[in-house]
Parts: structure tokens; C-alpha cells; sequence
């Protein structure tokens, strides 16, 4: 029991580590790549429209909600909740199977 209960927190551990190293993955690319928009958008015509906006505007949003759901941002449907409602269900549940 001990031992299954251990290795389940181990690979919950794992899971999450993957999680953040996707988000800081994604991050890094964003930065790399938007720099380099910003650089090319600078010496092709000196920012008169600075274009690259539009790319940083767009994956800055898929950024914000990766972060969203990797950091457990989300105030309504997070993993608190999550874990709330299991354990209400499972209550309820045994609640149930008491009088059958």
C-alpha cells in the first residue's frame, strides 16, 4: 500500500515536472522567436509599422493560457475544485451504498 501510494506521488511529480518544462520550453521559444521579429521588423523598416506585434499579440495569448492551466491560475474549474468534487462524488457514493 505504502509502496503504490509513493510511487503515485512520484508520477504525479514527474507529470507536473513535464508540464513546467513544456510551459519554460514555450516561453523560451516565445522570446527567442519575437526577438527575432522585432530585429528583422526593426531593420526592414525601422518599426514605421512594427508588424511583429501581431505575432507576439497572438502566441502571447496561447502563452497566457498554457500558464493558465500549468500553474493552476484557473479560480473556477482548477484542481482544487477538481479534487473537491471527486471527493464529494465519492461521499456521496458511499453514502449511498450504506443502505443497499
Amino acid at each position: 500500500m505504502e509502496n503504490s501510494n509513493r510511487e503515485n506521488k512520484y508520477l504525479r511529480a514527474k507529470e507536473r515536472v513535464d508540464e513546467l518544462k513544456k510551459f519554460y520550453g514555450n516561453l523560451t521559444s516565445y522570446v527567442l522567436v519575437i526577438s527575432g521579429l522585432a530585429f528583422i521588423n526593426y531593420y526592414s523598416n525601422g518599426f514605421g509599422y512594427m508588424w511583429f506585434l501581431w505575432a507576439a499579440f497572438g502566441w502571447g495569448i496561447g502563452l497566457v493560457f498554457h500558464a493558465i492551466k500549468v500553474f493552476d491560475l484557473n479560480p473556477f474549474f482548477g484542481r482544487n475544485w477538481e479534487k473537491r468534487k471527486i471527493e464529494e462524488f465519492m461521499k456521496e457514493e458511499e453514502n449511498t451504498d450504506k443502505w443497499k
